[in-house]
């Protein structure tokens, strides 16, 4: 707990001089951040964490982890999400608590041993509490980015239906384990959403093909296989078809085709469409 000498200092001056030093901490928190966030914004974030501050403060908790310091930590939780969502950088976001240690100096560093102590005690508080700010805006950082990682890698590996009863995967980009997972998962939605029975897996903008990426495709013809699917692989250019010989990689019975269209009119044939007929209708 802290002292009750310095713990009545401290909480005398923010009580006695509260509007004007919150003032002047909003001064400096919007100096830092350089008009990214309005005035306006920052005056109701500093101003609820100021109250907040002040009655943890009075009620003797001393550290980020005191049970009095719930609402602090409630109020700085917000404003590092916030922080971390807007774009601040991690440096801006820890100025936003520790700026109040430059606004109480002067009150707290001109008096007696008490005051003193005083601002030792809350500068190892704020510093505390500086610390909590930047461990959650560093966790909503990797929520934000994995969250975009998940929309990238979902926009990356569409599925197209291109015919009834045909569907198509082109890929673009090397394939991993978790993009592998992916183009399964929807591959195998889209089967089911659409009843088809033909699938095209397109890799004519996959950069190259080694041993993992072949398994990563086998895996996804497999599975689409066990939905009753039959899966042609196209975009098999003449360099990929080298380096599959040379790696040694056995595709079994699964059929690959040179070009997406040339993959189209064989699912088609095994569709049973006529396309003399309906390339006599587009004449």
């Amino acid at each position: 707990m802290v002292q009750q000498e310095s713990r009545n200092e401290l909480v005398g001056l923010l009580e006695a001089d509260g509007e004007a030093l919150a003032e002047q901490w909003i001064g400096l928190v919007a100096a830092s951040l350089a008009g990214r966030i309005s005035r306006a914004e920052i005056a109701r974030e500093l101003s609820e964490l100021y109250s907040a501050l002040l009655e943890a403060i009075r009620s003797g908790a001393d550290n980020a982890s005191a049970d009095g310091m719930s609402e602090v930590r409630a109020l700085l939780t917000e404003l590092s999400r916030n922080r971390a969502r807007q774009g601040s950088t991690p440096s801006e976001t820890a100025i936003s608590v520790l700026a109040l240690k430059r606004v109480l100096e002067p009150g707290l560093t001109e008096g007696g041993a008490e005051r003193i102590q005083a601002y030792l005690q809350l500068g190892r508080l704020l510093d505390d509490l500086a610390l909590f700010t930047i461990e959650t805006y560093t966790r909503t950082r990797e929520d934000i980015i994995s969250a975009q990682a998940d929309q990238l890698m979902e926009l990356s590996t569409p599925v197209v239906k291109l015919w009834d009863g045909v569907i198509a995967v082109p890929l673009v980009g090397t394939l991993d384990s978790a993009r592998t997972q992916v183009v399964m998962e929807k591959l195998l939605q889209a089967l089911v959403d659409t009843g088809s029975e033909q699938a095209i897996i397109d890799i004519t903008g996959v950069p190259a093909v080694d041993t993992q990426v072949a398994q990563h495709l086998l895996k996804t013809i497999v599975a689409a296989r066990l939905m009753g699917a039959e899966c042609t692989v196209s975009g098999v250019r003449p360099q990929i078809a080298q380096t599959i010989v040379a790696l040694g990689i056995e595709f079994g019975d699964i059929v690959t085709k040179a070009t997406l269209a040339d993959a189209l009119q064989l699912a088609l044939r095994k569709s049973g469409v006529d396309l003399v007929a309906h390339q006599g209708v587009q004449r």
